[in-house]
Order: structure tokens, then sequence, then C-alpha cells
């Protein structure tokens, strides 16, 4: 936070009491969509000064005039009074001229050259809306679209900045007389919230089904009565649609995945916001501790990852064979009044194709998921671009983001450095997110997801596109993941542009250096299933050395050749296959006996150093899982199986003849496939070997490569057991480690790795 402008006088030249004086502010940071003009008039109006205050490109000017010692008192209440959304600060504070003022007023908006934008985030249903949306006598009474200036969405109704209600999809709603006055009321917390709307000039809902259509209250109550009689329900909120069914109807939920060929992947699911802090609901079926209820009632309001109560009522097909289960709280006006009504918990998981985006547009949903619900319960304010529900799972005492989307999404962030141009990093194939790189800024998109199909492709273009015309910057340079069959980089290789490649693990690397100090050097584990590394080969269990732009490959894991590439991600037996028979082991005599053939010619099959695999093939010698569903299954369902105490086996240690530090995962075989062992036990053991082989890397490289801190990032550490076993070891062994924060460790946050990169490579 910067400290309050007080403006510097010449020595001999200081102020009387009473002496007047004009000042101009220069304010930045979130200052828009928040109310912050309508705090800066009522500021000033209290203190007695004249001026104006007007939006800009991203930042508010205000030019104010008064005694100097008002002036220096607003100067810090410009910051510390500030309203709770809004982020300001100040960036230039100067005497000018006074000037013949009368009153103080807000201009019209005003468009910069200079891109200083802060594209707010969608944000949850205020208690004050609230209450009136639930008071039977305010004229908003149960009003779907409630919203002031510190709730409502902001992101995905945006469509050009400076942030103005003609700049948004609510421009083709025009304003009551009832609602006009409250947006021109300075002294109104609806003042200027672009949004703004109630039943007689808003949008409204209509419900949908081939049985009934029906509008405004009936459409929510038809909805209501659908969900009772267990059917599915595709639901329009703030950045998509959600499929919701009642969460204790086992039929609908089989319903649900049989329709969507969802058959595993966990469902989220939303609960009644009740109790003193909201969370009396989640606490009859969920264990969330401190950290874990933070999360949940964070101004995000995203999907938390939380333990399920041995007593929970919730059946176990929305998670099936894991022991957390994603819990939301109603964070629009639509979804408190729908859990309020129905009065238990509702799945609530993305409406879309799995894989791809979620859906927002009502024809379209209507075409691609008619055959998967019973009924539509849409509203007619446009979704300008999708925002998926964001996820967190609380790892080591912190919750850490596993998607960025509806809530905090554009992410931004301040660089210790400024790019030269403009520079797009387009990020990884699956859990695609966009970056846009300028000044000494960034920004993270939304979560898009993977882009295996022409509408993943579409969303991911229309990010690219909308970025840049959100913050005003036309990118110079694209920077790509380096394997080039990933459809991202299929698709800056077409552009017209400049084109740099960065290394897959390098960028993981370096999107934690930024969190920890670009200046400091780092020691970090990136393990995840695989990506393309310098020598050429499949990388996915290494140790890095060194800073942005000069990593050093020091550690990595005993090589071994996947039978089928890509197709083991799906097939973990294949893993288990690829082990044992590098270890010269029998598996499964008798099947698979052609493909076992062509491993050992070497048909398509690459070598790997993936930890991701040697997850998938402990799951699957552990008969956990053969065949997954949904990427990540057999390593949830091995995490979620390890209970219990048992030692560690040490994985032995060798320096290839390039010093290069080769952790051999052989012993682990045996022990995976002691049958007299029970499988808890094998998979805490496995946990444990993997979390004592990290520790046993780090001591043996520190001592010929010092570094301040280790690092562990990729998407196996998105495994919670993993990551604390890890951590609590390195720091009894003295080491300082950290895991990411600010974006997904996952590829989810490749992006800002791969700016981090092109900068510094």
């Amino acid at each position: 936070m910067r400290m309050p402008c007080i403006v510097q006088r010449p020595c001999g030249q200081m102020n009387e009491r009473g002496r007047h004086e004009s000042r101009r502010w220069l304010m930045g940071g979130r200052v828009q969509g928040v109310g912050y003009r309508g705090f800066v008039y009522n500021l000033a109006r209290r203190f007695g000064l004249s001026g104006f205050v007007q939006n800009l490109t991203g930042e508010v000017l205000i030019e104010a005039q008064g005694e100097f010692e008002l002036l220096d008192a607003f100067s810090a209440a410009l910051i510390l009074e500030a309203p709770p959304l809004a982020r300001p600060r100040i960036l230039s504070c100067e005497p000018v001229p006074l000037r013949a003022l009368s009153g103080f007023s807000i201009q019209p908006s005003k468009a910069s050259a200079k891109s200083g934008i802060h594209v707010p985030a969608d944000h949850f249903l205020c208690d004050a809306c609230r209450q009136e949306m639930m008071d039977q006598h305010d004229r908003r009474y149960r009003y779907p679209f409630i919203n002031c200036t510190q709730c409502g969405p902001r992101y995905t109704l945006i469509t050009a900045m400076p942030y103005d209600r003609p700049h948004t999809t609510m421009a083709d709603f025009p304003l009551c007389d009832a609602c006009r006055a409250e947006y021109e009321d300075p002294a109104n917390r609806r003042f200027h919230a672009q949004p703004l709307a109630c039943p007689a000039c808003g949008p409204k809902l209509t419900f949908s089904s081939p049985l009934e259509n029906t509008v405004a209250q009936a459409a929510l109550e038809s909805c209501l009565a659908a969900l009772w009689r267990g059917e599915i329900v595709a639901v329009k909120g703030v950045g998509g649609y959600h499929l919701m069914c009642d969460a204790h109807n086992k039929d609908a939920i089989d319903r649900l995945r049989i329709s969507k060929q969802r058959p595993h992947k966990p469902l989220a699911v939303m609960f009644p916001s009740r109790g003193a802090d909201g969370l009396q609901d989640v606490r009859k079926t969920l264990l969330p501790d401190a950290h874990m209820a933070a999360a949940l009632t964070d101004a995000a309001r995203p999907v938390v990852l939380i333990p399920k109560r041995a007593d929970t009522t919730l059946p176990d097909i929305i998670a099936p064979g894991l022991g957390e289960i994603g819990a939301m709280l109603p964070y629009s006006p639509l979804h408190h009044l729908l859990m309020e009504s129905f009065g238990q918990p509702l799945v609530a998981t993305s409406g879309n194709v799995s894989g791809e985006p979620v859906l927002t547009d009502n024809a379209q949903a209507e075409a691609r998921l008619g055959r998967t619900v019973h009924a539509f319960l849409h509203h007619d304010r446009p979704i300008a671009r999708p925002a998926d529900d964001s996820v967190a799972r609380v790892i080591a005492g912190k919750p850490r983001w596993l998607r960025t989307g509806r809530g905090i999404a554009p992410l931004e962030y301040e660089l210790p450095f400024s790019f030269e141009k403009p520079i797009l990093a387009v990020g990884g194939h699956m859990k695609n997110a966009i970056a846009l790189g300028f000044h000494n800024r960034m920004v993270l998109s939304p979560h898009i997801g993977d882009l295996d199909t022409p509408r993943s492709m579409e969303i991911f273009a229309q990010a690219i596109s909308d970025l840049q015309d959100l913050y005003g910057v036309a990118v110079k340079t694209i920077v790509c993941d380096a394997h080039p069959d990933y459809a991202s980089s299929r698709w800056a290789k077409k552009q017209a542009l400049p084109l740099v490649r960065a290394h897959h693990h390098h960028a993981h690397a370096s999107a934690l250096a930024y969190e920890l100090g670009i200046d400091k050097t780092l020691l970090v584990f990136t393990w995840d299933g695989s990506g393309l590394g310098a020598d050429g080969t499949l990388w996915g269990g290494e140790a890095l050395h060194g800073k942005p732009g000069k990593w050093h490959r020091a550690g990595t894991f005993k090589s071994f050749r996947l039978p089928g590439g890509e197709r083991a991600s799906r097939e973990p037996w294949r893993s288990a296959a690829a082990l044992c028979w590098e270890a010269g082991l029998d598996w499964q005599p008798g099947f698979a006996e052609l493909l076992k053939s062509a491993w050992q010619h070497r048909v398509n099959s690459f070598s790997t150093t993936s930890a991701g695999r040697l997850f998938d093939a402990a799951s699957s010698l552990l008969g956990l899982c053969d065949t997954a569903s949904f990427e990540g299954q057999a390593a949830m369902l091995l995490e979620s199986s390890a209970t219990g105490s048992i030692g560690a086996i040490p994985l032995p240690l060798r320096e290839d003849a390039d010093g290069l530090l080769i952790a051999d995962w052989m012993p682990l075989l045996h022990a995976l496939r002691r049958d007299e062992i029970p499988v808890p036990l094998r998979a805490m053991q496995f946990h444990m070997s993997l979390a004592q082989t990290i520790v046993a890397q780090a001591k043996h490289l520190h001592t010929s490569m010092p570094f301040d801190v280790i690092g562990l990032t990729g998407g196996v550490f998105q495994n919670k057991l993993l990551a604390e076993l890890a951590c609590a070891q390195l720091n009894a062994e003295g080491f300082t480690v950290h895991l990411p924060q600010l974006a997904p460790c996952n590829d989810g946050g490749l992006a800002i790795g791969q700016l981090i990169e092109a900068y510094h490579g």
C-alpha cells in the first residue's frame, strides 16, 4: 500500500492555516467497477472540497481544492477508507493552479491513451443486497439479478473499457425511473452500478422444458419443482451454465453421469448458506478446517475440496472412491434463491461437454445439452465470455488454486521488470489458460480447458482477442510450449508474429520463481505427467536448479519407455506394464503380449521420466485403477486410499556421466506387489518413498550447487499427501520450501512461467 500523498513545499513557503490549494491525483489499481467515484464524491463533500472526479481508461482522475490540511486528510482517506472491493494506489499527486470551482462533481468518463486498466472480476452477492432480496417489502424482493457497486458480475459482462453501462451486456436494458434515480445519486450505493436492474427494467428468467415454459418468478418455481422431482436442470449463472440436481438423489446423479458420459469425475456440490458464517449445512456432511472455511467464504467463492464426514449423507457417487468433495456456497442472487428455497445441497457441475469451456449462450446450451438435462433455467442477460468456477485445495495450510476462473480472473500481477513490447503466452494443451504481458504487468485469463475440440479453440482465440481489447494492448510476440503438437503451439506457429518457444518444465519452474523472487537461486522439483524436455525427450520428474532463463537440469527419475504414447495417460495399466517390463518382471502373463513385443522393438514407445506416470503405475499395480475416465483419476484414487504408518523405501541415487542425479524407482515395484500388505499401507509407503526421494535429492544437490529455496510445482503437487509429506521432511532438514499460491501448479499456470521465461531467455 502506498503512503498518502502530501505535497512537499519549498522551504520558506509553508502554508498558513486556512490557505487554499488545488491538487490533482491520478489513481490506479482496482478503482473501476467498485463504487470508487461515488466514494470520492462523498468523501470530498465531507471535507468541504470543490473539484471533480473522472474515470479514465482503467484509472481515476481527481482534482480537489480546499485548505491544505483537509487536502492531506482527503488524500489519506482515498486509500484508507476506500470501498471494500477497491484496491486503489496513488500513481501521482501534484499541485495545480487554483481555479474558480463551485462544489464537487462527477465528470463523464474519458478514454486515455495510457494502458493502466484493471479489469474487475465478478463478485458474490453482498449482505446488503441479500437482505433486500429477501425483504418482501422491497421492490427487488426475490429478484435474481439484484446488485450494487459492491457485488454482481463484472468481467463476464464487460464488452469494452472504461467500465460504463454502454460497454456492458446490460446496454440493451434501459433503466426505469426508479433505477435511474439510484444510478445517478452519488449518495446511493448503486451509484453507477453498471449491472443495475430491477424486475421492471432488468433481465428475466425463463424456464424451458418439453412440458412447460414459464418466465420470471414462475420460472424459478418451475425449476425448483423440477429439482424436487429428481430432474436435471441446466441453470444459467454468472459465467455460464451449471448442471444441477438433488445431491442426495443417487438416481438423479446416476442419470447425470450417464447422460454427460462422466462416470467417475467428481461433481461439485453447492450448499445453502446458513448459520453465523454460512457453513452450517457444509459442516453437517463435511469436515472443513479453519483454512478451508476461510477459502469457502472468500470473496472469490471458489469450489474448495473438503474431507467428508464419516456419517455424511451424500452418496459416494458424487466423488467415487475419494475422501473429499468439492463444495461451494451460492454466490449469485439466483443461486441464493435456489438454495434457500430448495433447502439442501445441489450438485452444481459445469454445464459443458466434458473438457470444453462452460457454455454461455441460451440456444447453444439447448443444442449441446438437450440430451443431458430435463429442463433449462435461462436468463436474457448475455454473458460476454465464459468463466467457470475457480477451484482451490488447502495444502500445507494455505489455499492453492487448481483452477482459476469466476471470482478471481482475470488475475493481474505486477513485475519487477517491464516488457519492451506486449507479449502473449498461449499456455499448454491441457487445462489451458493464456496470459498477456505488457509494461510491468501480467494478466492470466480464466481457465479455458483442454484444447481438443473446435469450441475449445474458439474460446481460446476469443480469450486472446478479449484480453488485448480489454487491456488496450496489441501483442508483438508470442511464446508457446516447445512441444510442436500442442494445439496452442500449432495456433501460435500460424500467427504472423515472432515466436518464442519455452520448455514445459522451465515454464513451470519460472512461474513459481515469480512468486518467490526472480533474483533467488532455486531448486524446483517440477513433477507432472509429461512435457517436452530440453534434450528432446519427455520429462516429468525433474529437479531444476537456477533462475528463470538459466535453468539447469540437476535431478530426475530413471527413464522408462511407455507403450502406446499418449494413451498411457488414460490407461494406467500401460505405465504399470512399462515399469515391470523395464525391471525384467512379469506383468499379467498372456495379456498384451503383442504390445510387449512392440515395446521391446521400440515401436510407438516413448522414453519418459514422468513422476505422474509412476503414480498411475502404482495405482494400477494396487488394483485401484487400470483405465481412467478422466485425467488424474488413478493418482487421486491412490492418494485417497493411502493410510496408516509405514516406513519409506529409499530409492537409490546415482550420477550419470554429465552429473545428472537420477533416482531409481525400481525398489518400489517389489513393495507395490506385496499382496500380504494391505493396499492402504502400500499406497502410503509409495507416497512416503517419493517424499523421501525429494529430500534425498535436495540434500545431495545442495552440497555441489547451493540454492536459497526449494519449490514444488507441476500437476503432481496437487497431491496434498505428497506435498505435505515433502514439505514437512524438507523443513525438518532446515530447507525453506514453497508451493505455488498465486497461480495453479498444474498447466493452468504455465502461461505465467512462459512469460517469465521469454523475458529472461
